[in-house]
């Protein structure tokens, strides 16, 4: 790896789709779905503009067991990543590229439930990290 060279991706929005588990010949799990990302500004005839960019997101091991498991869709997540393109030949033969972003780390920012894919509030992870009195400090 050249010095001084990064690549990470930190994105947070909403998922796009469930994430689809999968395994390859050799058995190590792979999930991927879809992010959405918005950005809105005002133009200058003061009018209001909005555009969704699409992420497709790839995750293996034991953090696609997780995806697959607890990420449904419309759930708001924080994903960490690096970017990664690659290359391929379809069924007719026509070179294919897509660029992707190689999942390192997600965390929920809210959860929904896989029946009825609605939010949750009693699972705001912000109440899970944080202690209620002072008597559960861990010191």
């Amino acid at each position: 790896m050249q010095r001084n060279s990064i690549n990470k991706v930190i994105l947070v929005g909403h998922t796009g789709n469930k994430p689809e588990g999968r395994y390859t010949p050799s058995g190590t799990s792979t999930a991927s779905f879809s992010l959405a990302t918005n950005e809105s500004w005002i133009d200058s005839d003061k009018g209001k503009q909005e555009r969704t960019e699409w992420h497709n997101i790839v995750a293996w091991g034991k953090l696609a067991d997780f995806a697959t498991e607890y990420i449904q869709k419309g759930q708001l997540v924080y994903v960490e990543g690096r970017l990664q393109t690659r290359s391929w030949k379809d069924k007719e033969g026509n070179s294919r590229k897509t660029t992707e972003i190689v999942c390192t780390g997600i965390t929920p920012l809210e959860w929904k439930s896989a029946k009825t894919n609605a939010s949750t509030e009693d699972k705001n992870v912000d109440a899970v990290s944080e202690p209620k009195e002072e008597d559960d400090l861990p010191f």
